[in-house]
């Protein structure tokens, strides 16, 4: 222990909250009074806030409800190429110059100053220092042009058809080529199956000038638009530049219809097997499509709904990982959960799975076989306080440091409320909503979701994986009777395990403080403990809810050999697989619902390390934890090879992947090491 340094950097803190309320089901969310929203004349809409965090600087976005779903035939990959042209050339930045301003002014292309294109919108991203009133306006003109001052030469245009072309070369990729295999059985029916927003080939190389000028001068406008203004500045000076850039820009006299682009329904099972030489990861998805189009969240009624499917994804998904922590994992990762499709109009319910290769069809007998065991059993009450415990602490540590959240993670909701109307009450509000409605909602409601996800119909099996020497490519009629066994069989209830109700047995004796030294100029102090340890502790205020601790010793993998270094470079972080203190993986899962504390010990090339981080209330846990991983590691063999085969499962193809390959022969001559 004499060598051991553990350093302590947080701020203890309290929430306080107030009880939570009853509502009126029927009667709308309000929007968060720290968010202001309003439109002008020609329809654009502005999202607000006034956030300090960080100081002299300000997250801009700019929203246009336009993607590549909107495009004509003679248009695929213009949607794309258009935001790619908004950087080279605008009526008051002409070509480069754009690019040279911002990072004159520490912007930094790529890093800071991006966007992106999407089926359904384009988002562009602007964050600029606001404590300079020539970089403000600067920044909101560089705004506006993006939004009607693209100038669109006929040189800029083709100049760029290469970069595009490039960037289009680079994403056929593994990925990309199993996308294009699968996509039209999951969007079967939609302009989704065939507008991937980088577009053809074809079109990028042959489209002409006026196809792009076009698509700008259709859905480039504001009432089809969005700024999102956050940062260290006024609401009243944010609202006035936005006037004064946005409010004179006009819409076409005869505006094309924006239209909302359907996900049919279809009464077969879609079954997709896409395999590529170079693809990394066998996975499976198992989707199922909503019949009815998805519905908005509006009012208090549905927000509960909204934290009834969290809460039965958290079970579902604790029961998967319970799975994944077994003797004979049956897959790599796996997961369950309600979202949206990459329609906005259609969610769907689905399950997914990482495995190991050969291992899908097990995967999906499985995933297929603990949604029939919700389907016929339900949830078990246990469960449900484990998930109401861990759903709750989460959303309070969002509470607890709602005033230090940066600008940048502020943005996101505002997008998704203009693009998709998901509400925006505020995390006060929502943490009042959660912790009346976890506390109120019951058993039964839960249970019964699952016959509305369930269905033979708008369902979609996907198979990606790489095309291996010795891999059998799976067939359709092998997954149609894998989906009919499990169908036809007889599923056994969950039986939930005893919940460890402490980590340790029995608490050591009692140390002491043998000196004690202070640090005034970085505001440490460090105390030497009776067995040799040293401990620096620092007061912070960057969050109010979270204490960071880091523990080291020096020596790490320098004081192995050679052949020690080849034999154990993996098995070193398997060794926390088996668990502490007598608990396994899934005792100590259940253990820890409700609490955010967390260890992590490894080894490194100069150092024996332990990472963690805990919520103030939670410490004595993560203390807890430490002790265990110095004192009493478990040593299982079952857990060991369970660790043995995800990271077989993990790491097998990796070497498929050329950028992989190359990065990873990279370091093979830095170091000498695979690794």
């Amino acid at each position: 222990m004499k060598n051991l340094l553990l350093l302590f950097i947080g701020l203890f803190a309290t929430s306080s909250i107030a009880n939570a309320q009853d509502y009126n089901l029927s009667d709308p969310l309000p929007v968060d009074d720290n968010v202001k929203v309003g439109k002008l004349d020609n329809g654009l809409t502005y999202y607000i806030r006034n956030n300090g965090k960080p100081e002299d600087k300000i997250e801009l976005r700019l929203v246009v409800n336009a993607g590549s779903v909107l495009e004509n035939d003679n248009q695929l990959g213009l949607a794309h190429f258009m935001e790619h042209m908004n950087f080279n050339g605008t009526k008051n930045f002409q070509k480069n110059e754009l690019v040279d301003y911002l990072q004159s002014i520490g912007v930094k292309f790529g890093a800071d100053v991006n966007a992106y294109t999407s089926f359904d919108e384009t988002v562009y991203i602007l964050p600029i220092p606001c404590d300079d009133p020539e970089k403000l306006e600067k920044g909101f003109q560089v705004l506006e042009d993006w939004a009607h001052n693209a100038t669109l030469t006929e040189e800029a245009i083709d100049d760029e058809r290469g970069v595009v072309l490039e960037e289009y070369r680079l994403g056929l990729g593994s990925d990309k080529r199993m996308l294009k295999e699968y996509l039209p059985k999951l969007m079967y029916g939609s302009k989704y199956a065939d507008r991937l927003p980088i577009g053809t080939k074809e079109v990028l190389e042959n489209f002409d000038y006026e196809d792009v000028r076009s698509f700008y001068r259709d859905w480039y406008r504001p009432d089809l638009m969005a700024v999102v203004a956050v940062g260290d500045l006024s609401v009243e000076e944010m609202e006035k530049k936005i006037i004064a850039h946005f409010g004179h820009i006009k819409n076409p006299e005869n505006p094309k219809r924006r239209e909302s682009h359907e996900l049919p329904n279809h009464e077969e099972t879609f079954i997709a097997v896409a395999y590529d030489k170079e693809a990394p990861f066998t996975v499976i998805q198992l989707m199922y499509k909503d019949r009815e189009d998805a519905k908005i969240t509006r009012t208090y009624g549905d927000y509960r709904e909204d934290v009834v499917k969290r809460l039965f994804s958290a079970m579902l998904n604790n029961r998967l990982s319970e799975l994944r922590n077994s003797p004979n994992p049956p897959f790599v990762f796996g997961g369950s959960y309600y979202v949206g499709t990459y329609a906005r109009t259609k969610n769907a319910y689905q399950s997914y799975a990482y495995t190991i290769a050969q291992g899908q069809l097990n995967a999906l007998k499985v995933l297929l076989e603990e949604n029939k065991r919700v389907q016929e059993h339900g949830f078990l009450p246990t469960e449900l306080e484990r998930a109401r415990k861990s759903v709750l602490a989460g959303i309070e540590k969002q509470y607890n440091d709602r005033d230090k959240m940066e600008s940048n993670r502020l943005v996101g909701e505002y997008i998704r409320n203009f693009l998709e109307e998901e509400p925006i009450p505020g995390i006060a509000l929502e943490f009042e909503m959660y912790k009346k409605f976890a506390a109120d909602i019951q058993l039964h409601e839960i249970n019964k979701l699952i016959d509305g996800f369930i269905h033979d119909d708008n369902r979609v099996v996907i198979f990606t994986g790489p095309e291996n020497e010795g891999v059998v490519k799976l067939t359709e009629a092998e997954v149609q009777k894998v989906l009919d066994e499990v169908a036809a069989s007889d599923i056994e209830a969950y039986k939930d395990a005893e919940v460890p109700t402490s980590l340790v047995a029995s608490m050591p004796s009692k140390g002491s403080i043998a000196n004690t030294e202070q640090n005034e100029k970085v505001g440490t102090t460090t105390w030497t403990l009776s067995n040799g340890a040293k401990v620096t502790f620092k007061k912070t205020d960057f969050k109010n809810d979270e204490v960071l601790f880091r523990a080291f010793s020096p020596g790490g993998l320098s004081l192995y050999s050679d052949e020690e270094i080849q034999k154990t470079s993996f098995a070193n972080g398997g060794l926390s697989s088996a668990g502490i203190g007598g608990h396994s993986l899934n005792d100590i899962q259940k253990f820890m619902s409700g609490k955010i504390a967390r260890v992590s010990p490894y080894i490194g090339l100069d150092g024996e390390n332990l990472n963690g981080s805990a919520a103030p209330k939670d410490l004595e846990t993560m203390m807890q934890m430490t002790y265990l991983y110095f004192t009493d590691l478990n040593k299982d063999d079952e857990a060991y090879q369970s660790y043995i085969a995800k990271q077989k499962g993990c790491i097998g193809n990796l070497l498929a992947d050329p950028s992989f390959f190359f990065r990873n022969n990279g370091k093979d001559r830095k170091r000498g090491v695979l690794g």
